[in-house]
C-alpha cells in the first residue's frame, strides 16, 4: 500500500463525548430533553446535517432542522476539542507509515474546516497529504469521489490503496472506489461491518500500520 486514506471519527479519534454534548446542547437550545449518550454515538458517520435529523426525529421541520444545525455547528466549534484525543497508538502509528514514505490522507463526512481544526488541534497535520471533508465535494461518502481523488493527487493506483474507518460507511466507500477496506473495532460502530465485510479488521492501529509496512516490503 502506498496511500492510506483514514476515517476521522472513531478512526483516528475518539470525539464522542464532545459530540454528544454538542448534539445535546443543540437540543436543550429547541427545547427538547437530551438524548443518552450511546443513541448519539448509533447516529454518527453520515455528516452533520444526517446527525441532526436523526436526534430531532422525523417530526421535525425542515426550517428547525437548519436552525439546529446552524447552532450545531457553531456550539462544536467551540469545544470540538474539550475531550476529544487521539486513539492509543495513533500518534505512533502515523509517525511510522510517514516515515516510511506511505502517503496519507483524511476523508471524513465531518465539514472540512472543523476536521481540519481538530488534526491540526491534536498535531497531526504533518502527516497528511490531505484533509477533506463532507462538504469537499459534491458527494459525501460513501461516494468514491474523495478516493478517486486522493488516488489521483497522490499518483497511487487502486491496488495500492487502503480505506480505513470504523463503520459500514467507509467499508462502502472502499467498495465503490474499487480499494482494499480495513475496519477497526474500537471506534464508534463495528458491529456494522456485517455487510459490507471489511478485507481486513484490526484491534488497534499500530496493527493497521504494520500490515500495511509488512505488504509493502513485499513480506506475505
Amino acid at each position: 500500500m502506498d496511500l492510506v486514506i483514514f476515517d476521522l471519527d472513531g478512526t483516528l479519534i475518539d470525539s464522542k463525548l464532545d459530540l454528544a454534548q454538542s448534539v445535546n446542547a443543540t437540543r436543550r437550545h429547541l427545547g427538547m430533553q437530551p438524548l443518552d449518550n450511546e443513541t448519539v454515538y448509533s447516529y454518527v458517520g453520515n455528516g452533520a446535517p444526517v446527525l441532526i435529523r436523526r436526534v430531532l426525529g422525523d417530526e421535525a421541520s425542515e426550517a428547525t432542522v437548519q436552525e439546529a444545525l446552524e447552532y450545531f455547528l457553531e456550539f462544536y466549534r467551540d469545544h470540538m476539542l474539550d475531550f476529544t484525543v487521539l486513539y492509543p497508538g495513533v500518534q505512533e502509528a502515523l509517525g511510522r507509515l510517514r516515515d516510511s514514505g506511505v502517503q496519507m490522507a483524511v476523508l471524513t463526512n465531518k465539514p472540512v474546516k472543523i476536521s481540519r481544526a481538530i488534526v491540526n488541534g491534536l498535531g497531526l497535520c504533518a502527516h497528511f497529504h490531505e484533509v477533506y471533508g463532507g462538504n469537499s465535494f459534491d458527494h459525501k461518502k460513501p461516494h468514491p469521489i474523495g478516493v478517486e481523488t486522493l488516488m489521483r493527487e497522490c499518483g497511487v493506483s487502486r491496488d495500492r490503496t487502503l480505506m480505513v474507518g470504523d463503520s459500514s460507511v467507509d467499508i462502502r466507500t472502499a467498495r465503490n472506489a474499487g480499494v482494499m477496506a480495513c475496519g477497526v473495532t474500537y471506534g464508534f460502530q463495528p458491529e456494522t461491518f456485517v455487510d459490507p465485510v471489511p478485507d481486513l479488521l484490526m484491534d488497534r492501529m499500530e496493527q493497521v500500520a504494520g500490515w500495511v509496512l509488512d505488504h509493502r516490503d513485499g513480506r506475505p
